[in-house]
């Protein structure tokens, strides 16, 4: 039985851009296409919607987009740090409104996009961790795992994943190398369960972290959110809106500091002053949202 994806903060998240019939929207994160039917829903003719992901099976999985519009579609295939190229490679100047929502798709974690990539410690897959083609990336979580230098792992783990027994855990990863090499998602994550006590394990897996951490390190996903950030704000009208939906919070701290900037240089005003998360009743019916937060900046 496979989970389906849903949405997070799909109501909140586009009433926020407050749309009107001729908006040009940049949807960065296309995933499953809940903002987008959303947000094509207020368009007309005359509007222009462009989803963008760096997944091509999120574009293979929303070509029944066009059919639900009249408004202008473009469905790419790119990583959403490119957010200016692919704009004017659609004659796109000046955008009303641009999202991004940095959670997964649960297709992602479940392999059942038909990639198996090793995001998910509860599968036993090729160890990538790449959003797109792992033949595309400069390294993937195989190569870190498998060659880089014990310090370099732990500092990586460390850094990304905020994972304080990150030594222990880069240490353990290099005996185990050692041996034989580190294939696939489920052995490393073994290798991980058992240097981290029982004792100190919370709710969540002891691999949670390490995974993440491989994860934002392969995608390079900090630094793609701040490329964003910059040029999706360049891109945007005067009274244009930027929502960004963070999971967690390296991710947010990105957002809330580059977003004060615009503020604090009179460039753009804060929408909400505190972050929105979701309501009692999301939760209930999507647990995966708890630690969602919505921030949302509206340009001079």
């Amino acid at each position: 039985m496979h989970m389906k994806h849903i949405t997070v903060l799909l109501k909140e998240a586009v009433s926020l851009l407050d749309l009107s019939a001729d908006s040009v929207v940049l949807d960065c994160t296309l995933g499953s296409g809940g903002h987008a039917r959303e947000i094509i829903s207020k368009l007309d003719r005359r509007g222009i919607y462009i989803g963008i992901d760096a997944d091509e099976s999120a574009l293979e999985e929303n070509r029944a987009l066009r059919e639900q519009t009249e408004a202008k579609l473009f469905l790419i295939h790119d990583n959403f740090r490119n957010v200016a190229k692919v704009a004017s490679s659609q004659g796109v100047e000046k955008a009303d409104a641009i999202l991004a929502d940095l959670g997964w798709r649960i297709e992602q974690f479940e392999g059942t996009a038909g990639i198996k990539r090793g995001f998910s410690f509860k599968k036993d897959e090729p160890l990538a961790m790449t959003y797109g083609d792992p033949d595309d990336y400069p390294f993937t979580a195989y190569h870190i795992v498998n060659q880089w230098q014990e310090e370099d792992i732990a500092n990586v783990i460390f850094a990304y994943g905020q994972e304080r027994l990150s030594r222990k855990i880069a240490r353990a990863i290099v005996q185990a190398r050692q041996k034989e090499p580190i294939e696939t998602s489920a052995v490393l994550a073994e290798v991980i369960a058992r240097v981290i006590p029982v004792r100190g394990r919370k709710r969540i897996h002891p691999a949670t972290k390490t995974f993440q951490a491989l994860r934002i390190a392969v995608n390079d996903e900090f630094d793609a959110l701040r490329q964003l950030l910059e040029d999706g704000f360049a891109l945007l009208s005067p009274k244009g809106r930027m929502a960004i939906i963070t999971f967690h919070s390296l991710e947010d701290r990105i957002v809330k500091e580059i977003f004060r900037t615009y503020t604090r240089d009179h460039k753009a005003v804060l929408v909400n002053k505190k972050p929105i998360e979701p309501s009692a009743e999301e939760l209930e019916t999507n647990p995966r949202a708890r630690s969602a937060k919505l921030r949302v900046i509206e340009k001079i």
